[in-house]
Order: structure tokens, then C-alpha cells, then sequence
């Protein structure tokens, strides 16, 4: 896999979440649009894709996923699924765009908690670009393995 230092991609990503945004808000007038993953953290290195949370109403978390859908967004396979979560990818062909639907007030909203300790931490950011690049040329399943037990480690701190 190929990572990307900050300056390749974050502005071409910024431009993309507001594009994004402008184009679902007003479908999605109650949600909430957070700028997650890499690409939302300074001088954090990345694949180049851009991850966007989209926190609603727990009752209207199956409406939102099913309106998405009618516009070309597809549910990823391979990726958790509950009434609370549901990851869709973009149709878009310019940049690989994930959304992350998610019921506010669920455990799920640590993709927003996770992304402000490296926002607050440079330290933080530096030791998750190692296990990018440590990991990078591991298979894709070792890869999210040692990112995902980064993150735990992260959230657990409480930081």
C-alpha cells in the first residue's frame, strides 16, 4: 500500500469533504457532519482517501442509510453493520470517499474522539504514522489490525 504525506493529499481531501457536505446537508438537514480519519489530522500520512462521519438520530439512522443509497451510495462489504453503524462508499470516481453513518450518542462516535487525542497530541500523530508505514506493506488485514489496536490503546487512555 502507498501512503501519502499530508501535503499530496489533505487540501485535494478538505476541498472533497466540503463538496460533500454542501451536496448532503440538505438532504440530511438534522445530521451532523464531522471531517474523521487521516486526512482531518495534520501531518497525519494516509492512503488519500477521505472519511467523513455523518452522526443522526438513532430513529432516523436506517431513513439516512436508505437515502444515501438512493443517491449512489453503497454499503461496504466486509465492514461492521449495526442500527447504529453503517459504512457507505461514495460514488464518486475522483477520490475513494467512505461515509460513516452513525446514531448519535453510540459508542460509535469514538470516530470523533479518536480524531481530537491526535488533533490535541502531535506525539499521538507521530506514532500513528509509524504503524502506517511499519505495517504498510503487511497484508491489508494486518494492516487495519495493528491501526485498530492503536486506536483502542488511544481511547482507552481517555486522551
Amino acid at each position: 500500500m502507498k501512503l501519502l504525506e499530508p501535503s499530496c493529499y489533505q487540501s485535494l481531501a478538505s476541498a472533497a469533504y466540503e463538496s460533500v457536505v454542501d451536496e448532503l446537508s440538505p438532504l440530511l438537514t438534522d445530521a451532523r457532519f464531522e471531517h474523521i480519519g487521516a486526512s482531518a489530522i495534520p501531518g497525519a500520512i494516509s492512503k488519500g482517501d477521505l472519511d467523513i462521519c455523518i452522526v443522526v438520530d438513532a430513529l432516523k439512522h436506517r431513513d439516512t442509510v436508505e437515502a444515501l443509497e438512493a443517491l449512489g451510495y453503497v454499503v461496504k462489504t466486509g465492514t461492521l453493520r449495526t442500527p447504529e453503524l453503517c459504512m457507505l462508499v461514495s460514488p464518486r470516481r475522483d477520490l475513494d470517499i467512505a461515509l460513516q453513518i452513525v446514531a448519535a450518542g453510540s459508542e460509535f462516535e469514538f470516530f470523533m474522539h479518536f480524531r481530537d487525542a491526535l488533533l490535541a497530541n502531535a506525539c499521538l500523530v507521530h506514532q500513528y504514522n509509524e504503524i502506517k508505514r511499519k505495517f504498510a506493506s503487511s497484508s491489508p488485514d494486518c494492516y487495519r489490525n495493528e491501526k485498530a489496536k492503536f486506536i483502542l490503546s488511544v481511547l482507552e487512555r481517555g486522551q
